[in-house]
């Protein structure tokens, strides 16, 4: 496994004087100045508005780059690594409540052109994954950020989601009920489906009823209902205040 690194600005130059020399033409100095810098350490990305600037207009100016590109320029496979990044440091920015940053790495997914219903995607389940039962409210919220989403589209809603993001950073966490889910659903797998205790059993049929199903069910019990082999088990953990 080899770890790539960004190539620095010296190398990117390097790469541009190649390319150009192959193409037969001229770079002005303001346009691969402008170049390196939109390149972002990386050659790929570099060769590629070489590449489509040449094939439009057969000469590489700074205006002819610029002219090129449909959007301001991030370097941001959908399916690679920076994607994978980007969206990790935003939900971890929301997680430590860290507004700057998560609005930060929210400003570089919208410029790259990210899906905004992917972006929305993620703030729902981070409401209830991370906010959780602390703020319940955030879940609605997240969910009214992804209507809007979908109805609105870019470049309007970028302020619904700025708006979303900056509610669910600043909101207390709990990840209470989503660590007592991920407990419940090892037993699950581990155990399969354990004898559900006759009282919580739906009598349907005299049978049914003789064979015990139903009784001593109580609407408010304070007893485990939980099958006897996971009697005295206990998922949910109350954050302590």
């Amino acid at each position: 496994m080899f770890i790539l690194n960004e190539l620095s600005d010296d190398e990117i130059n390097e790469v541009i004087t190649r390319a150009v020399k192959i193409l037969k033409t001229k770079i002005t100095k303001d346009a691969k100045d402008w170049l390196i810098k939109m390149a972002n350490g990386d050659a790929r990305q570099a060769l590629t508005m070489i590449d489509n600037a040449f094939t439009l207009y057969n000469k590489l100016g700074k205006e002819d780059l610029i002219n090129t590109l449909q959007n301001k320029f991030l370097r941001f496979d959908k399916k690679g690594e920076e994607h994978y990044n980007t969206i990790s440091a935003f939900i971890k920015s929301m997680r430590a409540s860290n507004v700057d940053a998560a609005l930060y790495y929210l400003s570089r997914m919208i410029n790259a052109g990210e899906d905004p219903k992917f972006i929305a995607r993620r703030m729902v389940i981070f409401a209830s994954e991370d906010i959780g039962i602390a703020n319940s409210s955030a879940l609605m919220l997240a969910n009214q950020v992804f209507q809007a989403v979908t109805q609105i589209g870019y470049p309007e809603c970028s302020i619904n989601l700025a708006h979303g993001v900056t509610y669910l950073a600043k909101s207390p966490k709990d990840r209470s009920a989503y660590e007592a889910f991920k407990l419940a659903s090892r037993d699950v797998e581990n155990l399969g489906n354990l004898p559900i205790p006759l009282n919580l059993r739906n009598a349907e049929t005299k049978l049914m009823k003789d064979a015990g199903y139903g009784q001593g069910y109580e609407m408010y019990s304070k007893e485990s209902l939980l099958p006897d082999k996971l009697k005295d088990k206990k998922y949910f953990v109350e954050k302590k205040k």
